[in-house]
Formats: structure tokens, sequence, C-alpha cells
């Protein structure tokens, strides 16, 4: 079959965690004997954000690294129904993603109602059908054939809010070709892969990172990500934190493998309005063989064995204990990361997600 995905990026990865899982889920479909094109804007943010910081080179090192995404752009609006129609012909599938324009998810849903030779999803892997109801109530989804939510949390919001059917559960995984273990010298205690969140989790990266780094200076900490204000930067570096900014996706199982344990910090709205979404961080770092710790969360769909995959620590005071034992504990630290890595390996790639997409496809098929 053919797969044509819609996203903002695929190139890009910068303050864009939805490119991880998508880059691996096409390579995964491709290995099932699948074709995929992946299209997006040919301005788009988070690309613009990119050049604007880092210049040509990330961009030039994603192409390196994966050859075997196919990729096509589109222009302006006003040529929008014309390219999204040639973009998916000879399509058998067409997957718009969440984070994309709503004259993009509109165009799609136009040539859906034009045509019947391709099965249209709209997926999501966002919280703002909690957070900002409004802007996905807007976009036009009523020619789409179903809805791909990444947790049955945000798959019932769709099913009561929206009065959508046809909506199935499809997390995201790691792409266990580029998060795997590797072998490093230990420079790093604790290493934090994460941005700042739009001040979703402000006070939990204080007191679950930042006062606990502040707490024990004999411990390295260390802090990747983009989008930290003056205040947060300022916090970090007067706590001992080396913030050391954006790094590439496929360069972070490097930063997990010079570190002895991660942290993962939940989003506000993954705590209380869509309880039990990990998001992509802990899957990825689990598949590095890293130990991982995780602030306040429920893992309502029991994706984990809490407590033997990952550590959940429910204060400050917990946290810097947990990391003072998994400091000086070597054999606890591999414990804990053998047993995340043996559960992403045996239910969370992304080789796992094709193969359920697959059959979610086979359904609509079945019934259209």
């Amino acid at each position: 079959m053919k797969y044509v995905f819609f996203t903002h990026s695929l190139i890009s990865d910068w303050s864009h965690g939805n490119a991880h899982f998508l880059r691996g889920l096409m390579r995964a479909l491709r290995r099932r004997g699948h074709e995929t094109l992946s299209c997006e804007r040919w301005r788009n943010w988070s690309t613009e954000q990119l050049f604007a910081d880092h210049g040509a080179g990330p961009i030039v090192e994603f192409a390196r690294r994966f050859p075997d995404l196919e990729l096509a752009v589109y222009g302006e609006w006003d040529r929008i129904i014309d390219e999204v129609d040639a973009l998916t012909r000879g399509a058998d599938v067409v997957i718009v993603h969440e984070f994309n324009d709503p004259e993009l998810v509109g165009a799609v849903g136009q040539i859906r109602r034009r045509r019947s030779d391709f099965i249209l999803l709209f997926h999501d892997t966002h919280h703002r059908a909690v957070s900002a109801p409004h802007e996905i109530a807007r976009l036009n989804l009523e020619h789409y054939d179903g809805i791909l939510a990444y947790g049955e949390s945000l798959a019932e919001v769709y099913r009561s809010a929206f009065g959508r059917r046809a909506v199935h559960v499809l997390h995201e995984a790691a792409d266990t070709t580029v998060f795997k273990p590797i072998e490093a010298e230990k420079q790093d205690d604790m290493v934090w892969i994460g941005n700042w969140g739009d001040e979703e989790r402000t006070r939990e990266i204080h007191d679950y990172f930042i006062d606990v780094a502040r707490s024990a200076p004999h411990l390295r900490f260390a802090a990747h990500g983009v989008r930290y204000p003056e205040a947060g930067r300022r916090a970090m570096a007067d706590a001992g934190i080396d913030f050391r900014g954006w790094i590439a996706n496929y360069r972070v199982p490097d930063a997990y493998a010079r570190a002895r344990m991660t942290v993962h910090i939940p989003r506000g709205p993954y705590v209380d309005r869509l309880p039990g979404i990990p998001t992509i961080r802990p899957f990825e770092a689990l598949a590095c063989g890293i130990p991982l710790l995780m602030t306040p969360w429920e893992d309502r769909e029991g994706l984990f064995r809490v407590g033997r995959d990952l550590l959940i620590v429910r204060s400050s005071a917990e946290m810097r204990a947990q990391i003072e034992r998994l400091a000086r504990d070597a054999e606890a630290r591999a414990a804990l990361a053998a047993c995340g890595l043996e559960t992403i390996r045996a239910r969370h790639t992304c080789d796992h997600r094709a193969e359920q997409l697959d059959s979610i496809v086979a359904e609509f098929a079945v019934a259209a």
C-alpha cells in the first residue's frame, strides 16, 4: 500500500516532538513493504526556527541520516486544493497530523469528498482537544474516515466531545533504529531532554529538577531543549545545571549514553486532563537503556511496569533520594534499565505501531 502523510515537518524536530515518532513509523511501514510519502509546507514554523538558530547544517544532516524517507513540499494556499489532489494520487491511506494549518486539514478533506480512492485519517498527538477545543472544532473533519489518538483519554474526548465514532488509539513509540543502548563513558549523573513547556510544567521543572540539582552540588546535572525563558536559564545556571540548548533528536541516544539516569517531566494536561498519555520521551529513553525517573503521572493504560521499568516520584525529596541512590548503585541502575528496555522491545517499537496501523486500516477497508 501507499501511505501519504501530511506533517508539520519531518525534517525539523526543533520544538516539534511529533517528528520523532512519524519518522520511525514511516520507516517501519517501509520495512513492512509499504510505500510512504511525507508532505510538509515548504516554509513551516519548526524548520524556519531551526534554520534561524543553526543554519542549514541540521537540515543537511537529516537528509544524510534518513535517506529512506521520501518527502514532498507544497506551497501557497491559493493552490492548495490542486497540490493536495496531486500529492494524494495513488495513495491508499492518507494521514493528516494535528499540527497542520486548518487550510491544509480542510483541503485534504475536500479532496476526500471528491474522491473515494483512499482512506483518510486524522492523527492527534497533542492536548489541544482539551486545552484549546475551539482549535479542533474549527477544523473541517467532516470527510475524514477516522481519528488516530495517542491515548485512550484523548480518544474518549473525540468520542464524547466531538461525536466521532471511528476513533482508534495509536500510542507513540520508539524508533529503535535510532534509539538503542550505546556504550560511553559517563559524564553526567542526570540529564533531562525536554523543552520548557509553554508554562505547562514550570513549577515541576523547578521542584523536581532545578531545586534538586541545587541541593546536590556533588552531582552533575545537564539539560537539553529549546524555548527556555531567560529566567529559566538563569535559574539552571544558579543551580549548577549545564544547559546545552537544542539537540537533534537522532543525537539524543549519545546524550543518554553519557548519563547515569534521566528524568521525564510530563506537561500539566497529561497529568490532569488527559491522564495516561506518556508522550514520546519515555519510550525513547527506555529504548536507550537508561534508568528513567518520572514526576507524578498515572499509567492508566498499563503501558509500563511502574517500579520495574521506570520510577515515579511524588515529591522533590523523593526525587533527590532516588537520584542519590541510583548515582551510587550501578546494579540498581542496570536492573531498572534492563527492565525498561525489555518492555520497549516487547511492546513499544515503531514496528509494533506500524503493524497496529495496518490492522486499523484493514478495518476501515472492510467497512468501506
